[in-house]
């Protein structure tokens, strides 16, 4: 008996269509119709008939990688909107103004600094299916955790930001636990969509969001660590990257409804 909610089915069926190499004149059409239907700027990357599929073309690299500050502010770890930011009390966030949840579901009991996420800052990043799917470290940090939540696939469009409750928590997610030089600790989650073939990551190639168990991955001091803009992994579609920190390290340079790029600085 098959359990899965009609959106992971849904996203089956889509990520074999777009992970399937067409013979080459029909890809170079599929691409050129998903470029066409959502603006995709290509000046910076390969053109349409190097993608052999859909997918290759999500997670397509760019030619030249924006340069990095070398301060101690945050920057961006994606291409995306700003649909909500700013600071929170009380572990409360919102998914999008009027809609808020608590701090604790989101990250789960697996998480293990909790207690340092009753106040702090967030910022909620949408990639639109027109976005760079990349996503990169937003300051130096060691990995300490990975927490991989199954559940299902909604969309995480703006229409369904302020229509479904918990969306967020109700939805597949990748959780990182990150702590800094600081001995400070931020969490980044990648939450699945509608859509999303997968939330992949280069340090960890077998995680995939369609696995319907809770996966729990410890690191040791300093075996995972990333450079600020160091390249993370990537969606294969468009999805949303929740940023959590506890109080008193990002301090939000950004406002709701700002469209960001990689490597923008996003603190003050």
């Amino acid at each position: 008996m098959n359990n899965k909610h009609f959106t992971n089915i849904a996203s089956d069926i889509f990520g074999k269509f777009a992970s399937f190499p067409f013979p080459f004149l029909i890809q170079i059409l599929i691409n050129k119709k998903y470029v066409s239907m959502f603006d995709i700027d290509l000046s910076n990357y390969e053109g349409v008939t190097k993608y052999k599929s859909l997918n290759k073309l999500f997670t397509r690299k760019m030619k030249k990688l924006p340069e990095i500050s070398k301060d101690d502010k945050f920057i961006s770890p994606c291409d995306g909107l700003i649909t909500d930011c700013g600071e929170y009390k009380n572990s409360t966030i919102f998914q999008i103004k009027g809609m808020d949840y608590n701090v604790n579901e989101l990250l789960t009991s697996h998480c293990s600094y909790l207690e340092k996420f009753q106040s702090g800052s967030y910022i909620n990043f949408y990639l639109s299916p027109k976005d760079y799917h990349r996503y990169h470290a937003p300051y130096d940090l060691c990995v300490k955790k990975l927490v991989k939540i199954p559940g299902k696939l909604y969309p995480v469009n703006l229409k369904f930001l302020y229509e479904k409750e918990d969306l967020f928590i109700e939805n597949e997610r990748v959780i990182l636990e990150c702590i800094t030089k600081e001995e400070k600790v931020f969490y980044m989650v990648f939450v699945g969509a509608l859509n999303v073939g997968a939330i992949a990551f280069n340090f960890e190639a077998d995680i995939h969001i369609r696995r319907n168990a809770i996966e729990i991955i410890n690191y040791n001091s300093n075996e995972i660590t990333f450079n600020k803009g160091d390249e993370l992994g990537c969606f294969m579609m468009g999805s949303t990257i929740v940023m959590i920190s506890e109080d008193g390290l990002l301090d939000v340079d950004v406002k709701t409804g700002d469209n960001v790029k990689f490597g923008d600085n996003i603190s003050l």
